[in-house]
């Protein structure tokens, strides 16, 4: 969970809502620093072979699925997702590298 500008926002439901949504392998959701909010979303999206993955897109897909405030501000495509051996999501690293992109 992380708090932008004062709601508690679950990534798993963002991560749920994303679900269904065609070509898309995997993804997650981080809470990052934000000047105006605390933090904000940024989530990190993963498409299956040979799918053509459009940021914009996937938010639309999510304003309608989702309360405003819980639209991630930042999305991210990425060959594939930080894993550890056991291939569990190694989401403190995925956050140090997001950080990094929407600084």
């Amino acid at each position: 969970m992380f708090i932008s500008g004062g709601e508690n926002v679950y990534p798993a439901e963002i991560e749920a809502a994303l679900a269904a949504y065609p070509g898309l392998a995997e993804c997650a959701v981080v809470g990052v620093k934000d000047d105006r909010w605390g933090e904000v979303g940024h989530l990190a999206v993963a498409p299956l072979k040979d799918a053509d993955i459009k940021t914009g897109e996937i938010i639309a897909y999510l304003e309608t699925r989702l309360a405003r405030y819980k639209i991630p501000k930042h999305v991210t495509v990425m060959e594939s997702l930080p894993r550890n051996g056991a291939n569990k999501l190694l989401k403190s690293e995925l956050r140090e590298r997001l950080a990094s992109l929407s600084a």
